[in-house]
């Protein structure tokens, strides 16, 4: 590849990610993933040695690609999350006058796949709640645990992270994200950054109340940084702890709680969701809770409630079956 062709085609590419970045305030797992999906079109497209020009790109190289994704027996919902990555990625390049059309609009796309998210029932949930208690009692009883001060301020942690996760519905970045600032303690909510950098606030119900405030005891024994921008989960050494470390320990609660090891911090989210609208929540509340700009994402949740009515009425109804 000739070097100019090669910085023609890098570019327009980081020129895309700088947008994403600062215009669009993605994350850094967004950005990953369109920066792949991006690539993969190149490769696939047979055209990672003459992209000297994007505009070549016309709709029958967009079809070629979805034949080929569809080849390697991806699912629809990846194949049409790639479509839209390009799709975005075409706009922008049209927006910036670097090319005319975007070949990707207008392109047949398969349907997307409904499946219901997973959820844990109120039992379930409860079990996990009550177990890093458990696991860390056992850790330093063992001596995987460095000492008894080391494995409580683990459990303490993990069992006030586990209660914030589901008493707001966060996603497992929104609470590693989460500041000292961010918690308002006597309002019982907290500021919540989801994805975006869109703010909004979630409740704090006593059980969590409870659990942070057993965990902020420790936390000042661990670390001095009581800043408003310091972290409030932290690791052994004060760090902000992160989502794998995190889900690493969530691997060792679910097998002592004898929970599916598939369970994973997101099936809090929406188990909580879940739980409101049995309980008779209504579906825009639910939507603002979750952080969701568009309702129908929030609406998958009614097509579980909506099975599990049916479930109990099969078994109930003596004219079910």
């Amino acid at each position: 590849m000739k070097n100019n062709e090669k910085n023609s085609k890098i570019s327009c590419l980081d020129a895309f990610i700088s947008y994403l970045a600062n215009e669009r305030q993605a994350s850094n797992h967004t950005i990953d993933n369109y920066r792949r999906d991006i690539f993969q079109f190149s490769e696939l497209s047979g055209n990672d040695n003459n992209f000297s020009n994007w505009s070549n790109v016309d709709i029958y190289a967009a079809r070629n690609f979805v034949v080929r994704l569809q080849q390697q027996h991806l699912s629809r919902n990846s194949i049409l999350r790639k479509i839209s990555s390009l799709r975005s990625f075409f706009r922008f390049l049209v927006r910036e006058g670097l090319v005319e059309k975007n070949p990707f609009v207008g392109l047949a796309s398969p349907k997307k796949e409904q499946s219901l998210p997973r959820f844990m029932s109120v039992n379930e949930v409860g079990k996990l709640l009550d177990t890093p208690r458990i696991w860390w009692r056992n850790a330093a009883e063992q001596g995987i645990a460095k000492d008894q001060a080391s494995a409580t301020f683990a459990a303490a942690r993990d069992a006030a992270m586990l209660e914030v996760i589901y008493s707001g519905g966060l996603r497992i970045s929104e609470a590693t994200g989460l500041n000292l600032q961010h918690i308002d303690m006597l309002g019982s909510v907290i500021k919540v950054r989801g994805k975006g950098k869109k703010e909004r606030f979630c409740a704090l119900g006593r059980p969590a109340l409870k659990a942070l405030r057993a965990y902020f005891q420790l936390r000042q024994l661990r670390t001095e940084n009581q800043h408003p921008a310091a972290p409030v989960f932290v690791n052994k050494y004060g760090n902000r702890l992160t989502a794998r470390s995190f889900q690493r320990n969530l691997k060792n609660y679910l097998c002592t709680a004898n929970l599916s090891p598939k369970l994973t911090p997101h099936k809090l989210r929406h188990s909580f969701a879940t739980h409101l609208l049995d309980a008779g929540a209504d579906l825009r509340s639910v939507q603002e809770l979750l952080g969701h700009e568009n309702l129908s994402t929030t609406q998958i949740y009614t097509h579980v409630t909506t099975e599990k009515m049916k479930n109990i009425y099969r078994k109930a109804h003596p004219r079910a079956k």
